[in-house]
């Protein structure tokens, strides 16, 4: 069977978000924001990749795997219903498919995989999604990964 590990970075910051993801052992983050910027600091697309770097973790950006901008807008009013419905008719296009596909050779290889978005919880986040689509294509564990949280 294989593996994937989700996490999200809301409200924590980047030294608690590296030593969770070490101590779990991933090797590769894949970040499955449609627009990897962040408000918060380090968590954007370069800084992000540099400081995994700083552990010895590739980073791999799958940008057809985020949710669309009404998705996101949907999911920040709480309304999570309509993100899924939203996310999950993207994730049926031919691009989104293609990353899919892509994400599921890479876990394929063996690699300890973590895909990445911003919301804490991954009941509420499109990652899920991902995860349950990767796991109709192979068995798969996934397990949630959550670091501290900044008080």
């Amino acid at each position: 069977m294989h593996t994937l590990a989700t996490i999200g970075y809301e409200g924590t910051i980047v030294p608690e978000f590296l030593e969770t993801l070490t101590s779990a052992r991933i090797e590769l983050l894949v970040d499955v924001r449609a627009v990897a910027m962040s408000r918060r600091q380090g968590f954007a697309k370069s800084a992000l990749a540099a400081n995994l770097r700083t552990v010895d973790i590739d980073y791999l950006h799958l940008r057809r795997l985020g949710t669309p901008a009404d998705g996101r807008a949907a999911a920040r009013s709480g309304r999570h219903d309509e993100m899924r419905r939203i996310f999950l008719t993207h994730l049926a296009t031919e691009e989104a498919q293609a990353e899919l596909h892509t994400l599921a050779d890479i876990i394929r290889t063996g690699r300890r995989v973590c895909i990445l978005c911003f919301e804490a919880d991954p009941a509420h986040c499109h990652r899920r999604l991902v995860a349950n689509a990767l796991n109709e294509m192979m068995a798969l564990e996934v397990t949630d990964l959550r670091p501290s949280i900044e008080d």
